[in-house]
């Protein structure tokens, strides 16, 4: 209840709200001691950086990559989890391509 009735008192108390340059949205509220300015939300994703081949992570040619060798292009390193899809702690050319 007491989380009902603060957002409805800050809802009529705000003065003015927008977007920043960053792409975080932002509520300004008047206050005597200055104003209190609210930002939130999340900034747009960086561009991902241009996709490797296959050969080229796969460092020491036994035909897949593993968590070491993904490390070099990170968005995979990040991914490694999902793009192995039979949990076998590498990631074979099909998984890669269909990554």
């Amino acid at each position: 209840m007491k989380t009902l009735i603060f957002i409805a008192l800050t809802g009529v108390a705000a003065s003015a709200s927008g977007q920043g340059g960053d792409g975080l949205r932002q509520v300004e509220y008047p206050s005597p001691r200055g104003d209190l300015v609210v930002r939130y939300g999340q900034p747009p994703a960086k561009p991902a950086e241009p996709r490797p081949a296959f050969a080229e992570l796969d460092r020491n040619g036994d035909g897949s990559i593993d968590e070491r060798e993904a490390t070099a292009y990170h968005t995979l390193a990040n991914d490694f989890e999902y793009a192995d899809k039979n949990r076998d702690l590498r990631i074979s050319r099909r998984e890669f391509d269909r990554w």
